[in-house]
């Protein structure tokens, strides 16, 4: 296979946080250091090389790149203090941004004013357009969707996601052609035989499951905490809750939706806390709120490794999942008062407005992770079992 060098991808990589590695001489601490570090991923020395030597689509192509949680233990050790954590996080801001064919990942990854610019407009943009067909305020009662059309939300929504899918299948299945033909998995291997396509599911549980949503990598091989540290405080724990609540607002919204469609309630109105879907969207949102809130203060306070250096991206993130988040929690404090408070009205809109601006920036920014993780996870499984195999 010919490789082409691309001469500027050191200094590319800069733009988008990486730490100068120029001082790295492949010593290999880093490696012998990670705990995710195995035959098959020598990260992140290998990532740094790729860098030195310019061979992007190596790089690209890495799922290493992927199964790194930025513990931060390879930096610590690095005898020229070349930060091979920070590298690898800013190699995977440069890789969502390479997946990217609008450009705009780039633009918010690397021009920041110009990013929160766009971040700014786009809320604006949602909020005005839900304005524009708003309906009365009803004087007796919260009613939020005759404030803002159901039909409207509801169509809005739909277009964004379907905008968002489409951005995301066009960077996944980027990224997961270069891993595959790096490592030489084809369909015929993933799903051609009963044998294949067995191996494949357990590789699919393992990404999905057992990593994405149980964090076991995470949580029993990334032993970065200080052991004193309370289990509330645990990275591990925050970054698991963070997802946990995300996925469990995404469930209850689907439920709810579905309760709406089969006529069994109306959408937005009270219904008691044990309800299923108000119960587990109260949950899901205080777990998202606890896990972004921590994810805040550790930035803040530059608590570990992964929290000394913070983008304009990584901020974009959390501000947008944090307010989303909260703005749940007024507009259901809001929904059951006795009066009916005119402040409900427009938290609903300011959440509404931001709730589709993180879904369609979704696969161009940190969050694209979610996406990107789960399919690296799965190659390394797949691998993984191949390893297995041979011994």
């Amino acid at each position: 296979m010919t490789t082409i060098v691309d001469t500027d991808l050191l200094s590319d990589l800069q733009r988008f946080g990486a730490a100068d590695v120029s001082a790295c001489f492949s010593c290999g601490t880093c490696t012998a250091t990670c705990p995710l570090s195995d035959n098959d991923g020598t990260f992140p020395r290998r990532m740094i090389r790729y860098a030195q030597v310019g061979m992007k689509d190596e790089l690209l192509s890495s799922k290493e790149l992927w199964t790194c949680y930025h513990c931060g233990l390879c930096s610590d050790s690095c005898p020229t203090e070349a930060d091979p954590g920070e590298f690898m996080a800013a190699a995977r801001r440069y890789a969502v941004a390479s997946y990217d064919p609008t450009g705009l990942s780039r633009i918010l990854y690397t021009r920041p004013v110009i990013g929160s610019t766009i971040a700014v407009a786009v809320a604006a943009f949602f909020a005005l357009f839900m304005y524009a067909a708003h309906g009365p305020k009803d004087a007796a009662s919260l009613s939020l969707f005759t404030f803002i059309p159901e039909g409207l939300i509801h169509w809005t929504g739909i277009a964004v996601m379907v905008l968002m899918v489409l951005a995301g299948v066009i960077g996944v299945g980027k990224m997961a052609r270069g891993v595959a033909r790096r490592e030489g998995v084809t369909l015929q291997g993933t799903i051609g035989s009963r044998a294949a396509l067995g191996r494949s599911v357990a590789a699919l549980w393992s990404s999905l499951g057992v990593e994405s949503v149980g964090q076991r990598r995470y949580r029993d091989d990334c032993k970065d905490d200080n052991p004193a540290e309370p289990l509330y405080r645990r990275r591990w724990l925050i970054h698991a809750l963070s997802i946990w609540g995300f996925l469990g607002l995404l469930g209850a919204t689907i439920l709810d939706w579905g309760l709406a469609l089969t006529g069994i309630k109306a959408t937005g109105t009270p219904i008691p806390l044990w309800y299923p879907s108000r119960l587990l969207g109260t949950i899901a949102g205080i777990s998202l709120l606890y896990g972004v809130t921590m994810f805040m203060i550790n930035r803040v306070r530059k608590v570990n490794r992964a929290a000394q250096h913070s983008t304009a991206s990584d901020w974009l993130l959390l501000v947008l999942l944090w307010i989303t988040g909260a703005t749940g929690f007024f507009i259901e404090v809001a929904l059951y008062l006795p009066d009916a408070p005119a402040w409900g009205y427009w938290v609903f809109l300011f959440h509404v407005a931001v709730a589709m601006e993180l879904m369609l920036l979704l696969p161009f920014t940190k969050f694209a992770h979610a996406m990107y993780r789960p399919v690296a996870l799965f190659f390394y499984a797949l691998a993984s079992d191949r390893s297995k195999q041979a011994v």
